[in-house]
């Protein structure tokens, strides 16, 4: 008998009728999309046996199903947002990345037991595996700033250390009314922060929903006095509880973020993360009498309970896949919400850039430096500069404007640039640029960052670099010749350059083209057999550094024009290159590398260094780290597919599969003339 597959399976399974009375469950594609693929067909109407009746927590609208349900004798499903939502609060249209389905109750409400609650109380929560998720997940959430409204900056400053934190909510919110708290509890908070820390200074801190002016918040300026203040910056919380020596809270998720930041908050009210012996309880729920880590804490609420969605491949996922979808959302907004002034960038390019940084706020095009610094200094805007293309008279007319260079990812696209295919990432340094070791990148800094990797970091990177030593993914990944007509024996890989590439300008001193760079291979290893590959875009013609063939074979033992460059890497024994990214791509598949120039990888104690590497490379790191800071920190990524900032996993998985779109027949044409008329690159370049 033949087995079924997944999709049979899942047309006979019925899903559960779910009967709703708030418009929002049919309005909201998210919310509606998340409730189908966790097996809910929602309906409005009278329920039959089966159903379930759907109300969001404890909202205004939810008396109308609980009334339903009331009077059919029918169960109630509570749908609320996760404690992770979306960059902007929902007032503001963002969309949740994940939601909490509660068939016992609310997490919020504390008069009544919650699924929260049960799996708090009786599941074990001793798998080492998951406590080991959790605590990555912690470390991670900090590391990147990750809160449940993520419209913060978290470069912006926090008073100085040493400061009470007490911690302000809107006005009738459901977690504070069914949090066994009140309006007054906030008055008395004040008093008690006050009178417990007689010598500190006290921060206020609003609600994100209060800044944007939705609700009002219990305290205002008023309060702001003597040693009282009150901060309304969209600070980073994880920041903001890092310089604070007391939490005081009623019933906010800041004070839940607050325990693993290592404090035990003063809690008033009843929140759903009080009673299990991590929070000074004012006024303690008698039912929760055992006893947590903040792993456990962490497990229960953040792993076990949630529903997470995907949304780059519309399916539901784990905690881990949701920190990757909003984190790749908040960074962008992060870095692009002042919106930019773009210079000197090609037509070609203007399409792939607006989609990479003009999400929040539309790029704006300029050719010509002053008038890009004035159009940014009147509109509040940063300016963008393809790398090689930052002049001095730019730099002038800058003057004191934050200058951002961009410059293609080290995994780029499926396809050459100078053939114009769109990147899929792309890097942005407003320090320096990686491939210039002359002044110091925002590279260097992020390497040296990372030499102490967390358990969870570490374990990110390794899956990465597993998937992409598996797949044979590169910065191209260009269809070539895989079969390989190699020596006998051992063998050295030379990977040729583009001779006018900026690495090659800024990064080599007394060898900077591929003849001499095979002539020192040769001579300093006169019996290897040495194996050369050219570089792509000079075999097509549009790029500077070819060398005749009879003048290769006088160093080299073979040239490898149409081999596939990864399989090259994967049958050497060592690379010896100048600055090229080959060198990178062999250290990842645990290669030796040479170094004759002084390319970002150099100078980390990976590599033999016989460049010009620069002193401040100081620091010694994992081959770990390196890939961390130059495939997750450093490179923004777009998928092409959903039009939206993504993860590095999102793009390994677009060149696993192939779904990607095409680059369209007017890019095709447009590189076919690149190669009719290459003496003018700069034109494209």
């Amino acid at each position: 008998m033949q087995a079924k597959n997944d999709t049979e399976v899942a047309e006979e399974i019925s899903p559960q009728r779910l009967l709703v009375y708030n418009g929002g469950f049919l309005t909201q594609g998210r919310v509606r999309r998340i409730l189908e693929l966790s097996g809910y067909k929602i309906r409005v109407g009278r329920p039959k046996n089966g159903d379930m009746i759907g109300v969001w927590g404890k909202s205004p609208t939810s008396p109308r199903g609980e009334k339903v349900a009331a009077e059919q004798e029918t169960p109630i499903l509570r749908v609320e947002d996760a404690l992770l939502r979306s960059v902007h609060p929902g007032r503001s249209g963002s969309a949740p990345i994940g939601l909490h389905l509660d068939k016992r109750g609310v997490y919020f409400d504390s008069a009544h037991p919650s699924d929260l609650e049960h799996l708090l109380t009786t599941h074990a929560l001793d798998d080492t595996a998951l406590l080991n998720r959790a605590r990555a997940a912690i470390a991670r959430l900090r590391d990147a700033h990750l809160s449940k409204y993520n419209a913060f900056d978290p470069s912006l400053p926090v008073p100085e250390p040493g400061y009470v934190l007490v911690i302000d909510q809107t006005k009738d919110d459901a977690s504070i009314t069914y949090g066994a708290a009140n309006e007054a509890m906030f008055r008395e908070m004040l008093v008690f922060a006050q009178a417990e820390n007689p010598a500190s200074r006290i921060v206020i801190k609003t609600h994100p929903d209060t800044q944007a002016g939705h609700r009002e918040g219990h305290f205002n300026t008023a309060d702001a006095r003597g040693r009282v203040s009150l901060l309304s910056n969209a600070v980073s919380p994880w920041k903001l509880l890092e310089g604070a020596v007391a939490v005081y809270t009623v019933t906010s998720q800041l004070g839940f973020e607050a325990i693993f930041a290592g404090h035990k908050p003063r809690v008033f009210g009843q929140p759903f993360y009080s009673g299990w012996g991590l929070t000074q309880d004012e006024n303690p729920v008698a039912r929760r009498e055992r006893k947590l880590s903040r792993a456990q804490l962490f497990a229960a609420t953040m792993i076990l309970y949630p529903t997470w969605y995907d949304p780059y491949h519309d399916r539901l996922c784990d905690l881990e896949g949701a920190m990757n979808a909003l984190g790749a959302e908040a960074r962008a907004w992060r870095e692009d919400n002042a919106g930019y002034v773009a210079v000197g960038m090609r037509l070609w390019k203007r399409k792939s850039l607006q989609a990479f940084f003009g999400q929040t706020r539309k790029l704006r095009f300029e050719d010509r430096p002053n008038r890009a610094a004035e159009r940014a200094r009147a509109e509040g805007r940063n300016m963008l500069v393809w790398a090689g293309k930052e002049t001095f008279e730019l730099v002038n007319a800058a003057n004191e404007l934050p200058v951002a260079r961009i410059e293609d990812g080290f995994l780029r696209s499926k396809g050459l640039g100078a053939e114009l295919v769109p990147p899929l990432s792309l890097v942005v340094d407003d320090l320096g640029i990686y491939y210039d070791p002359e002044r110091e990148s925002r590279l260097e800094k992020m390497i040296a960052a990372r030499a102490e990797l967390e358990s969870g970091a570490e374990s990110r990177i390794t899956d990465i670099l597993q998937r992409i030593r598996r797949s044979g993914i590169s910065k191209y990944n260009l269809k070539s010749d895989s079969s390989l007509n190699l020596p006998e024996g051992a063998f050295i890989l030379v990977p040729g350059q583009v001779e006018d590439d900026a690495s090659i300008i800024k990064g080599c001193d007394d060898i900077k083209s591929n003849l001499e760079l095979l002539e020192a291979v040769r001579e300093a290893n006169p019996d290897a057999t040495i194996l050369y590959k050219p570089h792509p875009d000079v075999m097509a013609g549009l790029r500077k550094g070819a060398i005749p063939e009879i003048e290769a074979l006088r160093h080299a033992d073979q040239v490898m024009s149409d081999t596939d460059p990864i399989a090259l890497i994967e049958a050497c024994n060592r690379v010896w290159t100048m600055t090229s990214l080959l060198g990178f791509e062999a250290l990842l598949r645990g290669k030796p590398v040479t170094c004759l120039g002084a390319p970002f990888y150099a100078g980390w104690g990976l590599t033999q260094d016989f460049g010009p590497v620069p002193a401040r490379r100081n620091v010694r790191v994992s081959l770990e780290a390196l890939a961390y800071a130059a495939l997750i920190d450093y490179p923004r990524y777009h998928d092409p597919v959903t039009n939206r900032p993504c993860p590095i996993e999102v793009i390994l998985d677009r060149l696993e599969t192939g779904e990607l779109p095409n680059h369209g027949p007017l890019n095709r044409t447009l590189s076919k003339l690149q190669g009719l008329f290459s003496s003018y690159a700069y034109l494209w370049r």
